[in-house]
This record gives structure tokens, C-alpha cells and sequence, in this order.
């Protein structure tokens, strides 16, 4: 074979492999896909309506992990939706953010939520390590606990280097512990000695995620609902400056795995912040955009970051769970007591 004919095969074989590898990237992600989009008809059910699309999700892709096993085949499709459409999703998160109103109307709350971001994390670390459980898995249950849930561990889960594993199981953790307390909000509410107001502010400043604010307040009427979600978007705003606390604390701390690495800035939180600013000055104000596309635009974030949450779960394996995940679980749920506690008596 001449020189010629073996460079022609050698290239049709490399263009056979990119071919196979691009069809391999969408395989897999259209697996994840899949598994999201049952998972959002799942969520739809009774009982499940209150745990949400993406702990749905995840319980999906774990099972599937557990029975079949990793697609490895479809790795590359299933790591760009855990990794690069976990960002898009963050990014579009800003769109719900106001800035404009957190800073005009909630900057007492604002304080308020400062300090029980400060108050979860610092209690989870601290029984965590009395309990002598994984570090890594209990600080992300600790920030999603005193931040936002599922959004503020996909924020800052590449900021800390934390595996996929400790992602996927730490949003599942917040998913399944926040739904139980918002259910036993609305339960307690009629026999609370607190206002409407009062009950909308305790939910916003303690709560996990911002769908379990809204279902713990919205049937103490329309205002609690609205002070709920005004003392939440104040611990979303809280993601940034938090993103770059730990930034300078990674940098700091000089870890050994972190000694040959440098630390990415999160670029992702520029355009968190871009989007903020759009949706609060730009959509807000100067451009008429209805109830019903901003709606829109909300749900499909959601199923973005479902997306990502399904690739996250394939890491999850159950054996390691049962070793791994059952102490952090016993530091966030007393953290999550505590802060419920106190932000009672500060509400």
C-alpha cells in the first residue's frame, strides 16, 4: 500500500472515530435527558409533587447505577450534562434573583440571612467533624442547607473540588430532608404564635430550597408567600460573595491535592450575576416580557439542571453511600433543627 492510499485510510479511520465519539455524546446525552424527563413526569405524581424533578431524577439514575451499572460508552455525553449544562443552569438561575428588590426591601432580612447562612455551615462543619464524617459532602450540606439547596452546592462544587458522587448525594440529601420540613412547617403554622408575616419571614431565612419556601408559606396567604420568597432571594444573592470566600479559602488552606492545581475562577457566576442584572434592570423595567415566558424560562432551568443532576447520580455507588453519607445526614438534619429554631426567634 502506497503512502498516499494509508494517509486516505488513516484519515478515514480518525473521521469514523470522531464520528463514533459524537454519536456516543449524544447518546449519552439523550440518556440523560431521558431519565430527567421521566423523572419530571414522576414529580408530577402525588407525594412526589412535594420532592421535586431533580431528587426524582437522581433517584433514577442511582437505581439505574445500582442495576446496570456506569454506560461508559456514553460517558463524554453524560459528563457535558453534569458539568457544562450544570453551569448553564446556574447561569439562568440569575434570571430569578432581584437584585433591585433585595437591596430596596430586604436588607434587614438580608442580615437576617447572613447570619443563618454563617449559623448552617459553621454548625454542619463542626458536628461533622465531632462525628468524624466525610468533610467534603457535609460543607456542601452545610451551604446547601444555609444558602439555597441544590443550586448553592452545584455552585460551589467545582469551586471546592468536590466529586460528582458528593454532589449528587448532597442534593438529593437537601431535596428529600427540605421537603419533610417544609410539610411539617404548614403542619405546625396553624398553632405557631407568629403572624403571617412573621411565618413568611421564618420560612424564607430557614428553609432549603426556594420551592420549599413557597410550598411551606403560600397557605399562610399571599403576603407571608411574599416575604418568604423576598428573605430567600437573599440568601441566593449570598451565593456570590460565598463562591468567593471559599475561593480565597481553597487558595488559603494549600491543601496537598490542591498544591499542583490552580483554582478556575467560576466564570459561571459572571454570567449568574449577568443575568441577575438583566432580569432586574433590563426584563424588570425597559422590556415587557410576560408572566407566562419568564415562567417558561424558570422551567426550563429547572429541567436543565435536572439534566445535570441525572448525569451527577450515574456517579452515585449505594455501597459507598451507606459508609460515607450517613453522618453528614445526622449533622445536617440537627443543623437544619437548630436553624429552624433559631431563626423562629428572630422572624
Amino acid at each position: 500500500m502506497s503512502g498516499q492510499q494509508q494517509g486516505v485510510v488513516g484519515g478515514s479511520r480518525k473521521q469514523q472515530s470522531k464520528s463514533l465519539s459524537f454519536g456516543l455524546w449524544i447518546a449519552g446525552l439523550l440518556f440523560t435527558l431521558i431519565i430527567a424527563l421521566i423523572g419530571w413526569g414522576l414529580s408530577m405524581l402525588p407525594v412526589l409533587d412535594h420532592v421535586g424533578p431533580m431528587a426524582c431524577a437522581i433517584l433514577l439514575a442511582v437505581a439505574y447505577r445500582q442495576i446496570w451499572g456506569y454506560p461508559l460508552a456514553m460517558r463524554c455525553g453524560i459528563q457535558f450534562s453534569s458539568k457544562k449544562l450544570l453551569r448553564l443552569a446556574i447561569i439562568l438561575y440569575g434570571l430569578k434573583l432581584n437584585i433591585e428588590v433585595v437591596l430596596r426591601q430586604g436588607l434587614g432580612l438580608l442580615a437576617r440571612d447572613i447570619g443563618v447562612v454563617v449559623l448552617a455551615i459553621t454548625v454542619t462543619v463542626l458536628l461533622a467533624k465531632w462525628l468524624k464524617a466525610e468533610p467534603s459532602l457535609s460543607l456542601l450540606l452545610g451551604i446547601g442547607t444555609g444558602v439555597c439547596g441544590a443550586a448553592a452546592i452545584a455552585a460551589v462544587s467545582p469551586i471546592v473540588k468536590a466529586k460528582d458522587e458528593d454532589t449528587a448525594i448532597g442534593v438529593g440529601i437537601i431535596a428529600l430532608v427540605g421537603t419533610i420540613f417544609a410539610v411539617m412547617y404548614a403542619i405546625l403554622r396553624p398553632i405557631l404564635p407568629l403572624t403571617a408575616t412573621q411565618y413568611g419571614i421564618w420560612s424564607g431565612i430557614s428553609l432549603h430550597e426556594l420551592a420549599q419556601v413557597a410550598l411551606a408559606a403560600a397557605p399562610a396567604g399571599q403576603d407571608a408567600l411574599a416575604m418568604a420568597l423576598l428573605a430567600k432571594l437573599g440568601r441566593v444573592f449570598l451565593i456570590v460573595p460565598l463562591c468567593f470566600i471559599l475561593i480565597f479559602w481553597m487558595k488559603r488552606k494549600g491543601a496537598p491535592h490542591m498544591a499542583d492545581k490552580q483554582i478556575e475562577f467560576p466564570w459561571f457566576l459572571a454570567g449568574f450575576l449577568v443575568m441577575s442584572i438583566i432580569g432586574t434592570y433590563v426584563l424588570g423595567k425597559h422590556v415587557a416580557v410576560s408572566a407566562a415566558v419568564l415562567n417558561g424560562v424558570s422551567n426550563v432551568t429547572s429541567f436543565i439542571l435536572t439534566m445535570a443532576m441525572t448525569g451527577l447520580g450515574l456517579n452515585v455507588n449505594l455501597q459507598d453511600l451507606r459508609t460515607r453519607a450517613l453522618r453528614p445526614l445526622i449533622a445536617m438534619v440537627i443543623a437544619s433543627v437548630l436553624l429552624s429554631v433559631v431563626a423562629f426567634f428572630i422572624s
